[in-house]
């Protein structure tokens, strides 16, 4: 940890500087403190015969002693070396089953003091298994819906450090889950006195890599990542308890059973490890092993990649393995016929193959793409494949049969992917065990594995978040894939959202809404034909709330660019009454105008405001300039950013005309915000620009020098476009900047290229050139923020600072 105190450059209170170990943590006003823990709604997921509904109440926010807990940042990973699973792993701390449809409601019996994973059911959804993390290490638990008493596996130690462990047989009765091997030695100890210098060389071939965090540094990470990661196979017979090792230990990234439970599709990764990659890309074999362990066919060995993966280009050799769903036991994969490279000109960019047991055969190709591969769902006697082009954004969905290759494929779909009016859907697919969001209502068009779609002879069923000029109307439909033709099953009105959150049923007439109004707070509703029957009846967590007003408001950039913004004014708003404003925003690259100005979001959603989110500026009265779009646009991907720095000048200046326009502010008091790259958005703005008062930049990358093999949807490297890094890095720009700036940013940023050093560079850059500014640096956070302590005091931070730079600025006359 390179600090352990925030860092501070003078004092809000008084100017005269104070010293770094006289800051303690801050408290925002009173009422922001009563909305921000106001407690959240439970999330909902369904069993796979859809007899069950469990609603599982989260942890919101952990205390900052829970965050500084020991990690170890390991392969892109932060493992907590207690547990051996996660630092800060996502849990449920209270579980209610909903028996379904009668809706009557059960306690969970939970364990004292639960951190409880999600609940992992049974195929026939008489059972579930979960996880348990105590301070010493994960439980595994099994319970019974019926009776909601729940009892621990005695002797058993999960290992979670590389996913969920957890998987049941089709026999209902054993579980397949990753341990801590049994007698493992104690972790090894950092040695006093190195042996040696820490070496890395090139092969003279280029690869550039995007820029990780949390990467092996030297051969003490290797050995700590090896011990933590290394776990050893067990079945479980859940009626006796017996425990039966499958296989020797490994460090397995993947297990993942076939469909008939005969074969587990086995991903191993192994040394040489990367001190460039994160474990996602180290060299692993794939394998497929039996039901007791052993290997009967070896599919693949897949190298560490030599380069980055970014503009539609993928790794050469096979990728993306997993079971057929409508099969047994047919596993498949897909192969780069372009070499991986999107720029190569071929009639095809990838194939899929399958290769069925007892896999002593070749591989059979099942279908060719003209575009990058980019998912593929299965029906009963059918599959959806589709592909993707790099630079118009078209994608296209075919309807294929797997079991007979050749057959001419039939084009369902094709759209440009960022036009959300036309979007038609996701298919609704039959989750596993996990339930997952809706238990069969979440589906997804996409690559990964999953069950089969709900399908009801030639009809498959679609949900979507129905974009439209007034916003989204979730919605259900059916689909019929001979006649291409929909029926819309249900859509949300115009005064609520509501979206499905789950599908109980093949036909989609029974399923499970979560609604919400402006005057309504979530809660979830079973409709069975005509009849709906509410099923919780949640309170309003934040009353106060309520006298929040937010509406829709869309105007356009100088070059005629349609733009949109969601426009929120503080409780018992005056109309007339110009306020101090906030823009918060995140720029998005689009290849024509009339994507760009699609509408997102939707004002009829019940307003919760939580974390360190800009809304809490309502209750002190400011207006807020939320979701405003800041699109970049432009026709080839490739060259989009080159005037990157005009467009959203642009697009801010049109938001504060239209905002001063609508008498609600004055161009003499909005301030400007944003987290990541909306922080580099605010850099950018402020150094050209004098459209703000003040700015706040949260864990932000000003000098795009420092993430060289592109970032974002940049596709270049700062070789081949050294001057679009340069113009696109505020930080070149520092001596610009004259509005007062706040940098804030976790100390542990994990994501990339976002090192705490860009904000501790940007200040020193800013403060050098005679800049009003200050930076804060948040002990032991990521990239987003979760300590509770954390949370109030960057809320603290942030209105302390437009209070005194924005609010109480003075007001111009127009």
């Amino acid at each position: 940890m390179r600090r352990t105190l925030i860092l501070l450059t003078f004092a809000i209170a008084a100017l005269a500087p104070v010293r770094a170990d006289e800051v303690l943590y801050q408290k925002p006003p009173k009422e922001v403190l009563e909305v921000l823990n106001a407690p959240a709604t439970p999330t909902l997921s369904v069993n796979p015969t859809k007899t069950y509904a469990a609603l599982s109440q989260t942890a919101r926010y952990p205390s900052i002693a829970e965050v500084a807990e020991p990690m170890l940042r390991l392969a892109g990973m932060r493992i907590d070396p207690r547990t051996n699973g996660l630092h800060l792993a996502p849990h449920s701390l209270a579980i209610e089953l909903v028996k379904l449809p009668e809706g009557t409601k059960t306690n969970l019996a939970l364990p004292p003091n639960a951190q409880a994973g999600p609940l992992r059911w049974s195929p026939d959804g008489k059972q579930f298994a979960f996880s348990n993390t105590m301070s010493t290490g994960i439980e595994l638990w099994l319970g019974d819906p019926v009776t909601a008493k729940t009892h621990k596996i005695a002797g058993v130690k999960l290992n979670a450090v590389l996913g969920d462990p957890i998987d049941w047989l089709p026999d209902n009765k054993t579980i397949v889950v990753k341990t801590v091997p049994a007698g493992r030695a104690p972790a090894p100890a950092e040695p006093r006195v190195p042996k040696g210098p820490h070496v890395q060389e090139s092969d003279g071939q280029a690869g550039g890599v995007a820029t990780f965090e949390d990467l092996l540094q030297n051969p003490h990470d290797e050995e700590l990542y090896e011990y933590y990661a290394t776990a050893q196979l067990v079945a479980i017979d859940t009626a006796s308890g017996k425990v039966t090792p499958l296989g020797k230990p490994g460090i397995f990234e993947g297990v993942d059973l076939s469909t008939d439970g005969k074969y587990m599709l086995i991903t191993r990764e192994h040394r040489p490890f990367s001190y460039l990659h994160p474990a996602r890309e180290f060299p692993k074999e794939v394998e497929i092993w039996s039901q007791s362990g052993a290997m009967v066919h070896k599919v693949a060995s897949v190298p560490t990649p030599k380069t980055a993966s970014r503009g539609g280009g993928v790794q050469p050799g096979p990728r993306q393995f997993r079971w057929m769903p409508n099969e047994p036991s047919s596993l498949l994969w897909v192969e780069a016929l372009d070499g991986g490279n999107p720029r190569e000109k071929v009639p095809h960019r990838d194939r899929i193959v399958a290769l069925r047991a007892p896999f002593t055969g070749d591989p059979s190709e099942i279908v060719k793409t003209e575009e990058r591969f980019s998912g593929m769902q299965f029906g009963k006697d059918f599959a959806l494949v589709e592909d993707s082009a790099r630079v118009t954004r078209i994608v296209r969905t075919f309807k294929i049969d797997p079991a007979h290759p050749g057959t001419e494929a039939k084009l369902i779909w094709s759209r440009n992917s960022q036009d959300r009016y036309k979007d038609p859907g996701r298919p609704v697919s039959v989750t596993g065990g996990g339930g997952g969001r809706g238990g069969g209502g979440g589906g997804g068009r996409g690559g990964g594995g999953g069950g089969k779609l709900v399908q009801s002879g030639d009809t498959i069923l679609l949900e979507g978040e129905g974009a439209s000029p007034t916003g989204d109307h979730p919605f259900l439909s059916r689909f019929n894939l001979n006649t291409l033709q929909s029926e819309r099953i249900f859509q949300s009105s115009d005064d609520a959202f509501e979206a499905v959150d789950a599908v109980l049923d093949e036909t989609g007439t029974k399923f499970i809404t979560r609604r919400e109004s402006p005057t309504e707070p979530p809660n979830y509703y079973l409709h069975n034909g005509t009849k709906v029957t509410a099923l919780t009846s949640f309170k309003d967590p934040a009353p106060q709330l309520r006298h929040i007003t937010k509406q829709l408001v869309t105007y356009k950039r100088a070059d005629g660019v349609p733009l949109s913004m969601e426009l929120y004014l503080p409780p018992d708003y005056k109309p007339g009454t110009k306020l101090p404003a906030v823009m918060w925003a995140y720029p998005r690259e689009y290849n024509d105008a009339d994507t760009a100005g699609q509408i997102q979001g939707s004002t009829k959603r019940f307003t919760t405001i939580t974390g360190y989110s800009e809304l809490f500026f309502l209750l002190e009265g400011y207006a807020v300039l939320a979701n405003t779009a800041m699109p970049i646009v432009g026709s080839d991907p490739d060259t989009v950013n080159n005037s990157f720095v005009e467009q959203v000048v642009m697009d801010a200046k049109a938001a504060i005309d239209k905002a001063v326009e609508m008498g609600v502010t004055d161009r003499a008091r909005v301030g400007v915000g944003g987290h990541s790259y909306g922080a580099f958005m605010t850099d950018t703005l402020l150094a050209h620009s004098d459209l703000f008062q003040a700015g706040i930049a949260e864990s932000g990358a000003p000098n795009r020098t420092l993430t060289p093999f592109g970032f974002q949807s940049e596709r270049r490297t700062l070789w081949e476009a050294p001057d679009v890094y340069l113009k696109m890095s505020p930080f070149m720009y520092a001596d610009k900047i004259k509005a007062p700036v706040l940098f804030i940013h976790g100390e542990a940023d994990d994501n990339s290229g976002t090192f705490p050093i860009q904000s501790e560079r940007m200040y020193e850059a800013v403060r050098g050139n005679g800049g009003i500014t200050r930076l804060v640096f948040l002990p032991f956070e990521a990239h987003g923020y979760r300590g509770k302590e954390t949370i109030e005091h960057v809320l603290w931070e942030k209105m302390t600072w437009l209070d005194k730079y924005v609010k109480n600025a003075g007001s111009s006359p127009n």
